[in-house]
């Protein structure tokens, strides 16, 4: 199957299941999706080869109301 039938077999998927989406190209040769449902984050890119590469965020529970916390972002920057 080519990528793009897979690609598009995919987005027909999401949109039959009212998942939303949005399509970005931040790499040569891959065209990425990017997906949120609750409690998850995935980040999905669909090669010219047909390779498909997958990333899934996962929440770590609960919801915080400390302002401190977004401190942490820039840790590591």
């Amino acid at each position: 199957m080519s990528a793009l039938k897979k690609l598009l077999e995919f987005i027909n998927k999401l949109e039959k299941h009212n998942i939303h989406y949005s399509i970005g190209h931040h790499r040569d040769e891959f065209i990425m999706l990017k997906i949120a449902i609750p409690g998850e984050r995935w980040e999905i890119e669909f090669g010219e080869n047909g390779e498909i590469e997958i990333e899934r965020f996962k929440s770590i529970g609960g919801v915080s109301t400390d302002y401190k916390l977004l401190e942490q972002i820039f840790k590591n920057n």
